[in-house]
């Protein structure tokens, strides 16, 4: 009989770790009845738990004992849910096998608590953390980071430390994720940084990605220029790009109430002072329209000009420098020596101090006695940083004291600057023109007039010659510097406009559109433009301002180079002792190296003309189609990234215009004998250009700045006489041209002339004579050098047969061709006789039918349209231009036959 109830403890705890099914209790699942050891009645059957959907089962180990094991029937999840409180009840197995008459115990608690397992990481609240401090300040925090984790236990979830990941950065992170700088930050050094922070649980599993911590560093308010680019590039032929597009004054709030702003284009290291023209000086005069007669007292050397060919040269710009043991003498006759009461002098120098106390003088130009005594006539010289002009009247008139030394007193003439001086002599007056700007001599002394003699002049550059009072005459009185484009130039002086003109700098500074300028903007340029000056009182119309600031390069082959830019500004502020002061800009203009053009001269390069041509009065043109042509070689990357993979650049051969300044057709050979030939130009071919020309036995030189299309003309006009030709049978000449003084020249071309002689000439009259038709008179007109060199190569007689043979085999073309054409006519009649008669018996009001006039020679299975092209194509085979002969024929045939015939005659006929 099943008299007790089983028991069991009133409560009970449990740990179960998650993703785990065993539960342990304390104290274990046991239950016990007092009917034991009685089958059925004193054993235990089963634990039932009451609760709504517990995840847990109980299960019976053992019925006799009771034991128990309580166990999960899902994987638990800790952050789901930590803890389980539930009732547990145990049942015995009855009275029988059927398990009937059981009984249960009392209920027990069971409270079940889940451990944590460490199964998540470390997140960060944000993607990206931002920051911005101010340079030179330590922070105690810049800002905090933070990490969350979701593990459900204090162990798990809680983070126990942050860490910066990016090693060497000026920063540190604390426990509660607050970052610092650990040292000052400076925004010239580095404007921001980006650091990875990461985060440690307790568990010390760190997250699985690291943040991004962005900190700006963010400048202390310096007032000055922003936003501005240290180099501007600048491509030849650009024309003006600005140098400051997006600049702006940051004044930090400051009362400024005007601002006085300077640009400055620094090109003093740029050829001789800024990038000018370096042609000739004789080029140059003569583009800005001076008098013409300059004498270039510092050539380029040459054969004609060997007075400078021993001095110290810098070619590209035609730069002589003088290191105080040179000088050079100009021959006589290259200089008048009567310069009259009005000359000038011009000349580009670059000078510095001279060394010394007692500084020597150091002569520019001098003409002294060449022998016996030491006067000096007249001279250019500097004397402890003076320019001083010595001009001593010869004794024609009264003997009285006259202006005989005049001096200058400039800075710039020892600043070591190019500097450009035209000295104008209109005697007593003498007038320095520096730079373009107007000088009076500051003393003028007077002295005696020179005596007459028979003494030799001698006129020298750079040292003065001492011909008397010493043992040896030599050069003495040597110039320290630099000296270019020295001209004299008797009889004439010059005016302001030429020389601004021939000291004019082809680049400087620009002001985009003028009239967008703010009204209260005050601007002035200097003479060059290479500083401009700005003032204004409103901020916004400055920045304005120097935005539409540019740069410009007029040159189309300029010099290649780096141009300084200084921008330097005054700040004035309202009732306020201590201003703002603006940190200058400095930039620079980096001009790129023009593409080199190459300058191609072609042309007829052999020719033959009978003597007589030679002889008469207009003698035979040289260059009748010559041909002047420059081309640039450009690289371009191609737009298409497709094309980039298969070439990455194309060459582009492209035409281009610019100017010549010198054209040489030079003599090969033996130089021109005046008693007997000659080469001459009309100088009217020379009017309306800025052309002067040359002559001499070596060759013609045609000079000065103009197209290419001006040159072509005039050489086209290049006559050559020769009026003793019995001792002449041929000419060779040759052709170079220049841009900028022979920075780029072209290739040589040379030509060839022959003189064809009497029987050469009977021999070129019988060939035109036997070739009447007009159509081949156009031919041989002209290619008369290359029958020439056949009569000079070969015996004439083996010529003149080969000649007969060509005519012959034309006329025989020409006949064979009369002969297929009037075939084809009487076969056409013939067919058109058949036509006339079926006419009689067909209505063709309605029907017209088209014969082909050469049927006969038409295979079967060719079409209609295949024949007539085959008709076509060979009459013109067989027609050759001779048959002009029976023209008249063939048309009064054609009108027959169209007035005879039908509509179907007139297209057989317009066929045929």
């Amino acid at each position: 009989v099943n008299k007790h109830k089983p028991w069991i403890e009133t409560s009970y705890h449990g740990i179960i770790t998650e993703n785990n099914d065993t539960v342990i209790l304390d104290p274990p699942l046991v239950a016990l009845d007092k009917d034991a050891p009685v089958p059925f009645a004193g054993e235990i059957c089963a634990f039932k738990i009451h609760g709504q959907e517990m995840p847990f089962e109980a299960v019976v180990l053992n019925k006799t004992s009771g034991e128990g094991r309580l166990r999960a029937k899902s994987p638990i999840d800790c952050e789901l849910q930590k803890e389980y409180t539930f009732i547990i009840q145990a049942y015995d197995c009855g009275s029988g096998p059927g398990g009937t008459n059981w009984k249960k115990s009392h209920k027990a608690v069971v409270h079940i608590q889940v451990k944590d397992v460490n199964e998540f990481s470390p997140a960060f609240k944000e993607s990206v953390y931002k920051a911005t401090v101010t340079e030179g300040k330590i922070y105690d925090s810049i800002l905090q980071v933070e990490a969350i984790d979701e593990d459900c236990s204090p162990q798990y979830s809680q983070i126990c430390n942050y860490e910066i990941v990016t090693t060497d950065v000026p920063f540190a992170i604390d426990r509660n994720g607050n970052i610092r700088n650990t040292e000052k930050l400076s925004f010239d050094k580095q404007h921001q940084y980006e650091i990875m922070v990461t985060a440690f649980d307790c568990g010390q599993k760190h997250a699985t990605e690291d943040v991004l911590v962005r900190v700006n560093v963010k400048p202390v308010c310096k007032p000055g220029w922003q936003d501005w680019n240290k180099r501007i590039e600048y491509r030849p032929g650009s024309g003006s790009i600005p140098l400051f597009p997006s600049v702006h004054l940051e004044t930090c709030d400051g009362p400024v109430s005007s601002i006085h702003t300077t640009i400055e284009l620094q090109t003093n290291y740029i050829g001789k002072g800024c990038d000018r023209e370096t042609y000739s000086e004789k080029s140059l005069q003569k583009l800005c329209g001076a008098s013409s007669g300059a004498i270039d007292l510092l050539p380029s050397p040459s054969t004609t000009t060997n007075w400078t060919a021993g001095l110290l040269m810098d070619s590209n710009d035609i730069i002589f420098k003088f290191d105080g043991k040179q000088g050079a003498k100009i021959p006589d006759g290259i200089v008048p020596k009567n310069l009259t009461d009005q000359f000038t002098i011009t000349l580009w120098m670059k000078h510095g101090p001279s060394p010394g106390l007692r500084a020597e003088k150091e002569t520019i130009l001098c003409n002294s006695d060449k022998t016996e005594m030491n006067r000096h006539h007249y001279a250019l010289y500097v004397h402890n940083c003076r320019l001083v002009f010595l001009l001593r009247k010869d004794f024609d008139q009264a003997d009285t004291f006259r202006p005989a030394e005049f001096h200058w007193k400039l800075d710039q003439i020892c600043d070591k600057e190019w500097h450009y001086y035209v000295v104008n002599v209109e005697f007593p007056v003498v007038t320095l023109y520096m730079d373009g700007t107007t000088y009076e001599p500051y003393l003028v002394t007077n002295d005696w007039p020179i005596h007459p003699s028979h003494i030799a002049m001698q006129l020298t550059v750079g040292a003065c010659w001492q011909g008397g009072e010493v043992t040896k005459p030599r050069f003495a009185q040597y110039f320290h510097g630099s000296l270019a484009s020295l001209t004299i130039r008797p009889g004439k002086i010059e005016s302001q406009k030429v020389i601004s003109c021939l000291q004019a700098c082809k680049e400087g500074l620009d002001i985009n559109s003028l009239e967008s300028l703010g009204q209260g903007i005050k601007y002035h340029f200097n003479p060059s433009q290479s500083v401009l000056v700005m003032e204004g009182d409103d901020i916004e119309n400055i920045n304005q301002a120097l935005r539409k600031v540019s740069y410009i390069n007029s040159r189309q082959f300029p010099t290649a180079g780096v141009r300084r830019l200084k921008v330097s500004s005054k700040v004035q502020c309202f009732g306020e002792d201590v201003c703002i002061s603006i940190p200058d800009i400095d930039a620079y203009v980096m001009v790129f190296q023009a593409n080199e053009p190459k300058i191609t001269i072609t042309g007829m390069d052999h020719f033959a003309r009978p003597a007589a041509q030679f002889e008469s009065e207009r003698g035979v043109i040289l260059l009748p189609d010559i041909r002047i042509v420059s081309t640039v070689t450009k690289m371009e990357h191609p737009v298409d990234l497709r094309e980039r993979d298969r070439a990455n650049k194309q060459v582009v051969v492209e035409e281009m215009l610019h100017n010549l300044d010198f054209c040489d057709v030079l003599v090969i050979g033996a130089e021109l004998d005046p008693e007997q030939e000659c080469l001459e130009l009309d100088h009217g071919e020379l009017q309306g250009k800025h052309l002067d020309a040359t002559n001499s036995t070596a060759g013609y030189s045609i000079y000065g700045v103009d197209s290419m299309f001006s040159y072509e003309q005039v050489l086209r006009q290049l006559r050559y006489r020769n009026w003793g030709t019995s001792a002449t049978s041929d000419r060779k000449f040759r052709v170079k041209c220049s841009e900028l003084n022979g920075r780029y020249t072209s290739n040589e071309f040379n030509l060839e002339v022959n003189i064809l002689h009497s029987s050469n000439s009977n021999f070129m009259d019988h060939v035109n004579h036997m070739i009447v038709q007009p159509q081949f008179l156009q031919s041989v007109q002209h290619p008369e050098g290359s029958v020439s060199a056949v009569h000079n190569s070969v015996v004439p007689s083996v010529a003149t047969i080969v000649i007969i043979i060509c005519v012959s085999i034309l006329v025989f073309v020409i006949t064979l061709g009369v002969y297929r054409i009037r075939t084809a006519h009487q076969h056409s009649s013939a067919e058109h006789e058949g036509a006339k008669e079926n006419e009689m018996d067909w209505d063709d009001s309605a029907l017209t039918i088209t014969v082909n006039p050469m049927e006969k020679y038409e295979k079967p299975h060719q079409t209609e349209e295949e024949s007539e092209e085959e008709d076509i194509d060979d009459e013109e085979e067989d027609t050759t231009s001779a048959e002009s002969d029976d023209s008249e024929e063939e048309e009064e045939e054609e009108e027959v036959i169209i007035q005879k015939g039908d509509k179907q005659n007139a297209t057989r006929q317009e066929q045929l």
